[in-house]
This record gives structure tokens, sequence and C-alpha cells, in this order.
């Protein structure tokens, strides 16, 4: 008896059991069923909302390998000296022309005052050289006909002396004395000297025009002084200005590496001056510049900035990548090959945006955004005609 009643009882826990197992699948099924509903919904919500950011921003090509760039303007004296007054601080904005600092200057003036002398003593010169040209306009013809009268007269004096000789020898010789004839033949000798001379006189005398045109050499040589002595009265005038340091642009003062007193050299580095105008560059991947030409609009965000909204357009595409420009471009013709997406400098404008109140410094981590679908212009150079280098384009 009490084995049939355990076979019973058996028998029945079994069949509850398939009862509630039977129950539960239709359970399971609908649990199943209703998570990959849910998964292919999310999955499907995802695809759809790629689809639509693609849509949204394929004519968007972005990039966060892009800086702020400008003009710094280094500094450096034309002469060298000693500090005397330094007259801006770090970071201070200053205008053109502004004094910044002033070197000691009174080597220069002396170097100054020297030329001056320098200069007068060459025009002193300069003026002796033309007169002494205007002398030699008349000395040298006057110098001629002296020389031609010494010789008439000379030559007078000659025939004299010959004639008294021949009256000499001519006589009976008690008619004159020994000391007559001796007389008469050293005054014939002194006559032929003295034509001689003469000769020689207007021999020297003659290249008169060679003469008065070596005196108007003498006046350009002067005059050739005279220049030199004023280039070097210029140069020391300069020098004395350069004495006084101005600032050669609207901007602020950087990298000051100077200070009252110290001793400067020409062309040392004293400080640079950063200019207000600001562009970006940006670095692209060569895959994105495709569709990229000058004049489409970007969108600039700064990282230290994000209340700003820039808003600009392309300038100029670098007509290199960066590894062409460094200081050790790839021998990609040696060794083994690894191709390497290269990146393009972009050079962006700010159009507007800017904050007056809060300028950007140079070098600052911004992320434009290229609208590519907006109008664009190519840059390539003009055909047929002049390019902006003056050359006749192919």
């Amino acid at each position: 008896m009490a084995d049939d009643h355990n076979e019973q009882s058996f028998s029945s826990s079994g069949t509850e059991e398939q009862n509630n197992a039977q129950e539960q699948q239709p359970q399971a099924k609908k649990k199943n069923g209703r998570g990959k509903a849910i998964l292919t919904g999310v999955v499907g919500c995802l695809v759809v909302a790629g689809g639509l950011y693609w849509f949204m921003t394929r004519n968007e090509v972005e990039t966060d390998d892009a800086f702020t760039a400008g003009r710094a303007i280094t500094i450096a004296p034309h002469v060298s000296g000693y500090v005397t007054e330094l007259l801006v601080n770090d970071n201070q904005f200053v205008r053109k022309g502004q004094v910044l600092a002033r070197i000691d200057p009174r080597d220069w003036e002396a170097d100054r005052d020297k030329a001056a002398a320098q200069l007068a003593n060459a025009q002193a010169a300069a003026q002796a050289s033309d007169m002494m040209h205007r002398v030699a306009l008349l000395e040298f013809p006057g110098k001629l006909l002296q020389a031609q009268g010494q010789l008439a007269d000379a030559k007078a004096q000659l025939f004299k002396a010959e004639t008294d000789y021949r009256r000499q020898h001519g006589v009976e010789r008690a008619a004159t004395s020994q000391q007559a004839i001796d007389y008469a033949k050293a005054a014939l000798e002194t006559a032929q000297a003295r034509v001689m001379a003469s000769e020689g006189a207007v021999q020297m005398a003659e290249p008169v025009q060679p003469n008065i045109e070596n005196a108007a050499v003498q006046i350009s040589q002067q005059e050739a002084q005279v220049k030199a002595a004023q280039a070097a009265l210029v140069s020391a005038a300069l020098n004395v200005e350069w004495t006084v340091i101005r600032a050669p642009h609207d901007g602020w003062i950087s990298q000051r590496n100077i200070e009252q007193g110290n001793y400067v050299r020409q062309g040392q580095s004293l400080f640079a001056i950063v200019e207000p105008e600001v562009w970006v560059v940006a670095n692209y991947k060569e895959t994105q510049v495709t569709r990229m030409r000058p004049g489409q609009k970007v969108d600039i965000r700064v990282d230290a900035y994000p209340s700003l909204k820039l808003h600009g357009h392309i300038d100029s595409l670098q007509k290199g990548t960066g590894a062409t420009f460094s200081a050790f471009p790839p021998e990609n013709a040696t060794g083994n090959y690894v191709k390497i997406v290269q990146r393009l400098p972009v050079k962006i404008l700010i159009d507007e945006g800017l904050d007056p109140d809060q300028p950007l410094a140079l070098g600052l981590s911004v992320e434009p955004t290229v609208h590519v679908d907006t109008q664009g212009h190519s840059d390539a150079p003009p055909r047929g005609g002049e390019d902006n280098g003056g050359q006749v384009a192919p």
C-alpha cells in the first residue's frame, strides 16, 4: 500500500513539473522575442543616428591639429653699446614708433662729429682743387708763352754771339786780342746753352691741355672724397639715431632679454613684438584636403576660450607637406618603406568673432571645421597671362 501511495505521489509531482515547464516555455520565448526586438530597435536607432550624423556632417572636415599663428618681429639693435634706458616691460602693448629703449649715444656722437670734420676738410680740398683748375687754365698757357719768349731771346743772344765770334776771327790778329777772341767764344757757347735750355723749357710747357685735364682730374678726385665723407657722415648720423630703439609695428612685447645697464651688440635679439593680426594654421591629413579650396567657409573653436565662436575662410593651401620642409625630410628611396599619412598646412584667416578685449596668443590649440560645400576658388596660376610674380604662365 505504501509503495502504491509513493508511486501515485511521484507520478502526480512529475505531472505538475511537466505542466510548469510547459507554462514557462512560452514565457521564455516571449522574453527572448522582446529582447531581440529591443536590440534590433537599438541597433536600428544607432544606424539611423549614424546615417543622420554622416548626412549632416558629410561636408564638414575638421581636425584638432591646428594652432593660432601670426607675426612675431624680432627687435635687434643696429649699434652696440650700454642700455641707458629701458622703457617697456614684459607683455606690454606698444604702438608703432614708440621708444622701447635707448643706448648710450656718446661714442656714436663723437664719430658723427669726426665725420662732419672730415667732410669739411674734403670740401675745402675740393674748393682748392677747383681754384687750382682755374689757375691752370691761365698758368700753363702762360708758361708756354714765357718759354717761347725765352727761347726767342736765347736765339737772339746766340745770333749776337755768333756774329761777335765771326767778327773776332775775321779781322787781323793785330787788330784784336786773344782775350777778346776767348770772350767771344765763351759768349757763343753760353748762348748755345741758353738756346738748348730754352728749347727744353718750351718742350716742357707744350702739353698745356694735358696739364689742364690733370687739374680737372684732381677736382673729380676731391669731389669723390667729398661724397665719401658725406656718406660717412650720413652713416654716423644714422648710428646716433639708431641708439634710440623704436617699435616698427603695433604689438605686444614678448621674450624680453635685456635690462637697463646691459651691454648689447649689433644684431643681438632684445625682444620680440607680436602683431595683433592672428590666423590659424591647420595641418589636415592629405585625405582630408580633396575638396578643400581657398575661399571656403570655416568655423573655429578655441580650446582656451570655449565661448568664442570664430568664423573665417581658407586663405591658401601650402604647396608642400610638413615633412617636405622639415629639417630632416624623409628619404623614401632608401631602406624599407612604410606609408604614413602626410599632413598639409592650410592657412585660415579669421573674419569675425574675435573679442577685442580677449586677444588670441600665438600657438593656441584650435579646432577648425571646413565647410567644403561652400564656394571656393582655385589657387592655380592664371593661364595665358601674367601671374603675381610677373612671369608669363604657360
